[in-house]
C-alpha cells in the first residue's frame, strides 16, 4: 500500500471509531478528518475547496433555507392539524392516514419538524380514542423515513450519492427517477408495520400498563433529549433540545397566509425546474432560497437559522474523506476483495450483499459517512463484474437511510422514543424485521426499475 493509501485508511478508521464513540460532534470528526487529509497532501485544497461547493451541499442548503420558511409560516401545522382532525373521525385508520400524508411530505421536506408537529397530535388523538400512542408514534417516524426514499431531494443521502456518482463519471439522477423502487419499499414497510408493527407495539403497550410500568407522560418528563447526540445528524436537526411536550408545540407556528402561499410556490417552481431539467437541483433550490429573501417572506437572519451548518459541514467534510478514498485506489481495493467473495453469486448476489453491508453500517453510523464509503465501492463493484453501477448507487442510496432497529439510528428515532415511553428492545424487535422487509422489497423493485 501506498502512504496516500495508509493514511487514507488511518484516517477512515478513526473517524468512524470517533463517531461510534459519540463523545466528539460528528461534523467535528469529519471536518478533523479532512484536515488531516489535507495535510498530509493525500488529497488537494482544490479537492477540499470543490467539496464545500459540491451541487449535494448547495441544493441542500437551499432547501433547508426553503423548508424553514414554510414551517415559520405555519402551513406544515396546519396542514397536519387539518388532516388529524378530519381523519380522527373515523378512528385508528384515520390516523395511519395522518401517518401515510406524513410519509408523503417526508418525500419533499425534511422529516424532523415533519414528525415535531405531528408527534403530539397524534398522540392527543389516540388518547382521544382510547388507544396507546406506542402503537403509532414508532410507526410514525419510520413512515417519515421511508417517506424521504421517494425523491432525490427527500434525504441529503439521495442528493449526496447523486453528487459522488457524478464525480464518478455517471450520469446523475432525475428528481423522480428512483420513486417507483422507494415508493415500492415504502408500500412494504408501511403495510407490515399496520398489519404486524403495530400490534406487536399494542401488545408490549398493554403489558407494560399491566405490569404500572412508568406512563408515556412520566417518560416524557423524565428527560429531555439533545437531538445532536443521535447519531444520523444529516437529516435531523441538530442541536435543537426537543422531547418535552412543551417545545413540541412552541415548534407549531400560527399560520400567515401570505408567506405561506408565498413559500409554497417558490417550493413547487423549484421542484418543477428540477424535475422537468429546466436547471439542475442544486441552482433552482440556490435561486428558491434567494428569491424568499427578496420577497421578504424570511429574513436574511431566519435564512441563516435555517442552513443547519453542522449538517452542511459534516458532508463537505465526509466528501473529501470519500475522494481520498477514492482518489488513492482504497474503494477500488476494498471493491477488488469484495468481488471475490461475491462474484460467484452474480450482479443480483453483489446488489443483495451490498444493500446488506450498507444497511447494517448506517445502524452504527451517519448516513451521509455510509453514502461516502458505499457509493465509490458500489460504482467499482459494478464495473468490475461489467454491469451498470445504477442499480448498485439506488441500493445505497435506500440502504444508507433505512435506519430502524434502534432508538438513535435516526433523528426522528430519538424524538419519538421518550415522547412514546419506549424501551431499547421495542425498536430491535420492529426496526429489525422492518429492516429485512424493506431490504426484500428493494430486491424486488431495483432490478426491474434499473436492469443490470
Amino acid at each position: 500500500m501506498s502512504f496516500d493509501q495508509i493514511a487514507s485508511l488511518v484516517v477512515l478508521v478513526a473517524v468512524v471509531a470517533l463517531m461510534v464513540q459519540g463523545k466528539m460532534r460528528a461534523d467535528v470528526v469529519a471536518l478533523l478528518g479532512a484536515a488531516v487529509l489535507l495535510v498530509l497532501g493525500v488529497v488537494r485544497p482544490v479537492e477540499v475547496q470543490g467539496a464545500f461547493a459540491s451541487p449535494a451541499v448547495i441544493a441542500l442548503a437551499g432547501l433547508f433555507v426553503i423548508a424553514y420558511a414554510i414551517e415559520l409560516s405555519g402551513l406544515l401545522g396546519l396542514l397536519i392539524r387539518q388532516a388529524t382532525r378530519l381523519s380522527s373521525r373515523i378512528g385508528a385508520l384515520g390516523i395511519w392516514l395522518v401517518i401515510g400524508l406524513c410519509g408523503s411530505v417526508g418525500g419533499f421536506l425534511n422529516n424532523t419538524p415533519v414528525v415535531v408537529l405531528a408527534a403530539p397530535v397524534i398522540r392527543d388523538v389516540a388518547r382521544s380514542l382510547g388507544l396507546s400512542p406506542k402503537r403509532f408514534l414508532m410507526p410514525l417516524s419510520h413512515v417519515t423515513v421511508m417517506g424521504g426514499l421517494l425523491t432525490l431531494i427527500g434525504t441529503s443521502t439521495n442528493l449526496l450519492v447523486n453528487d459522488m456518482a457524478r464525480n464518478a463519471g455517471q450520469p446523475v439522477f432525475g428528481m423522480f427517477e428512483i420513486t417507483p423502487v422507494g415508493f415500492v419499499i415504502a408500500c412494504a414497510g408501511g403495510v407490515w408495520l399496520y398489519i404486524v408493527g403495530a400490534r406487536q407495539l399494542g401488545k408490549a403497550a398493554a403489558r407494560e400498563e399491566g405490569d404500572g410500568a412508568p406512563s408515556a407522560h412520566a417518560a416524557r418528563a423524565d428527560i429531555t433529549i439533545r437531538l445532536g447526540e443521535a447519531r444520523n445528524q444529516p437529516d435531523g436537526s441538530g442541536d435543537a433540545r426537543l422531547g418535552d411536550v412543551a417545545l413540541y408545540r412552541a415548534a407549531d407556528r400560527p399560520f400567515r397566509l401570505k408567506p405561506a402561499l408565498l413559500s409554497f410556490c417558490v417550493f413547487a417552481a423549484v421542484i418543477a425546474a428540477a424535475a422537468m431539467g429546466w436547471a439542475p437541483i442544486a441552482a433552482a433550490a440556490f435561486a428558491g432560497a434567494v428569491s424568499l429573501i427578496i420577497l421578504k417572506v424570511i429574513t436574511p437572519d431566519e435564512a441563516y437559522a435555517g442552513l443547519r451548518p453542522e449538517i452542511l459541514l459534516l458532508i463537505a467534510g465526509m466528501v473529501v474523506i470519500g475522494t481520498a478514498i477514492e482518489v488513492t485506489g482504497l474503494a477500488e481495493a476494498a471493491a477488488g476483495q469484495l468481488i471475490h467473495v461475491i462474484r460467484p453469486l452474480g450482479p443480483f448476489g453483489a446488489l443483495a450483499v451490498l444493500y446488506g453491508v450498507t444497511l447494517f453500517a448506517t445502524e452504527l453510523l451517519s448516513n451521509a459517512t455510509v453514502a461516502v464509503l458505499m457509493t465509490p465501492i458500489a460504482v467499482a463493484i459494478a464495473e468490475s463484474l461489467g454491469v451498470d453501477p445504477r442499480p448498485f448507487l439506488v441500493a445505497v442510496m435506500m440502504a444508507a437511510s433505512a435506519a430502524f432497529a434502534t432508538p438513535f439510528g435516526y433523528q426522528t428515532n430519538v424524538l419519538v422514543y421518550k415522547m412514546g415511553g419506549y424501551r431499547y428492545l421495542d425498536f430491535v424487535r420492529v426496526g429489525l424485521p422492518l429492516n429485512l422487509v424493506t431490504w426484500a422489497a428493494a430486491m424486488a423493485a431495483i432490478p426491474p426499475f434499473f436492469p443490470f
